[in-house]
């Protein structure tokens, strides 16, 4: 599997592409203000676009589901759906911060905790990490080693969990449960800044330390 990365946007966020390599197929992964490169690729390289996978529903990372879809009208749109709510009022989630965005497509299917999702010769195991949002997930593929973590954990930090839905205490849980259960070079890709591995987050992610393998000290 190979992760392509478009960062864009106010709030830098990273819209991920991952792309099956033996067979070309590939899911387009929190499409935010980086969804025109996003879609640029997939149709410059030939890629075969199967789904819009969403690790939760915050304005940054779903503003450019519209983008996705008007040029891959059938794409399906996979969601939590303890993240709908948020979804759906992505338009006041603009007016908190002073901007304005166009109502989004609707999500049309649900993304279950515990499945696996398939495209090409490869899968991403969906795991239930909520905290920063209450829907939130990451995607997971152990054969390749990596994960799409959202907004979760970042390089030396962790989600805010001072919007609506967001939960401090469920946040680490989540991180001890999804993320430092992982091998220590699996690596993590988030939803802002750049690539890190658990190893590293566990051993000098100021948040974390106090937390070492996954359990409190």
């Amino acid at each position: 599997m190979q992760i392509r990365t478009f960062t864009g946007g106010g709030f830098g966020e990273n819209a991920y592409l991952a792309v099956c390599e033996s067979t070309g197929a590939c899911v387009a992964i929190d499409p935010g203000s980086g969804a025109p490169m996003l879609v640029r690729t997939v149709e410059s390289e030939g890629f075969d676009l199967r789904a819009i996978l969403l690790t939760h529903a915050h304005l940054d990372h779903i503003e450019g589901v519209a983008d996705v879809r008007a040029a891959h009208q059938d794409a399906p749109i996979w969601l939590h759906p303890d993240d709908l709510a948020l979804y759906r009022g992505v338009q006041r989630q603009a007016a908190m911060f002073g901007l304005s965005v166009d109502p989004q497509p609707q999500p049309t299917d649900e993304l279950i905790p515990g499945e696996s999702f398939h495209f090409g010769d490869c899968a991403f195991d969906v795991a239930f990490a909520p905290g920063h949002a209450p829907g939130h997930v990451v995607f997971v593929s152990a054969p390749d080693s990596l994960a799409l973590v959202g907004d979760v954990v970042f390089q030396g930090s962790i989600g805010r969990t001072d919007l609506p839905g967001g939960d401090f205490q469920t946040l680490m849980a989540s991180i001890r449960r999804e993320i430092l259960s992982l091998p220590d070079e699996m690596i993590l890709y988030p939803g802002h800044g750049p690539a890190t591995t658990v190893g590293r987050e566990r051993a000098s992610n100021p948040f974390l330390v106090p937390h070492y393998g996954g359990e409190l000290v």
